[in-house]
């Protein structure tokens, strides 16, 4: 039996709650093997990120071409990458692989707030959504990348997914979890039109790793061979299920992380 593989090019967070450790978990409990690429070291945990180490960006090389001449990766999940030579790195090795269904998500900040983005590599970042099948940012991060104001309703969501479009995207998922109301509602905005994904909004504070989650899951969906819409909406139902169990793990003194396993245990 072929087992999909699934990369995900991120930093590693020490609380095991977001980052490639998120990503690996969502690739193991979705049924898709895991490979990484990790873009830098952070000591972070339920309270908050103290320290960054960035991986120098011919090493990030280095590890990229290692999981590439021995896997047949079946999609590509982007996070943390935190400075212009690791976005322009990245980028020439993924089209020099043709690296295909890459799904990133454009993060800037942590949980806790901290910057996990240059604020000088911002516009760097449009040389790796031109690479994108989707792109996934959060309402803040999507106003920061088009320089406008944050959506406040759907009519503005979709805007704004289609000016990210205009820098090459194949297609654009924002995510309104951050926004108000009894739904969590994202939009998926194709050149072809948009497809309204909502699941009623859960009230927890520990939903660590959301993006990271739901970006992965993604990416799994589409290293099975799903389309890009149902790896949406299975990606929703997933990090959905895994928001509303969070509360059952009870880890650290901050927002506890998403319940990856929780069909498990």
């Amino acid at each position: 039996m072929s087992v999909p593989v699934a990369l995900t090019i991120a930093g590693s967070d020490s609380g095991g709650g977001a980052g490639i450790q998120a990503d690996l978990k969502t690739f193991s409990a979705l049924g898709v093997y895991g490979a990484c690429v990790i873009t830098a070291l952070t000591a972070q945990n339920t309270k908050g990120v103290f320290a960054i180490h960035e991986v120098p960006a011919d090493f990030i090389a280095a590890q990229m071409d290692a999981v590439f001449s021995d896997f047949e990766v079946g999609a590509v999940k982007i996070g943390m990458i935190g400075n212009a030579a690791a976005i322009g790195v990245a980028a020439h090795e993924l089209r020099r692989r043709r690296a295909r269904n890459i799904v990133l998500d454009t993060v800037m900040t942590a949980t806790s707030g901290e910057q996990l983005l240059r604020p000088d590599a911002v516009g760097a970042l449009r040389e790796l959504i031109a690479l994108a099948s989707v792109v996934t940012p959060n309402l803040s991060e999507a106003a920061t990348l088009v320089g406008v104001p944050i959506a406040h309703n759907e009519d503005e969501m979709h805007a704004q997914a289609r000016k990210l479009l205009g820098f090459g995207a194949g297609a654009v998922l924002i995510k309104g979890g951050h926004a108000e109301g009894s739904e969590s509602v994202d939009l998926l905005v194709t050149p072809g039109g948009a497809t309204r994904f909502a699941m009623p909004r859960i009230e927890t504070r520990n939903t660590r790793g959301t993006g990271c989650t739901l970006a992965s899951a993604i990416a799994a969906g589409l290293a099975k061979d799903l389309s890009l819409a149902d790896a949406v909406r299975a990606a929703k139902i997933y990090i959905s299920a895994a928001i509303a169990a969070a509360d059952r793990l009870q880890l650290g003194a901050g927002p506890s992380p998403v319940h990856h396993f929780y069909q498990w245990w």
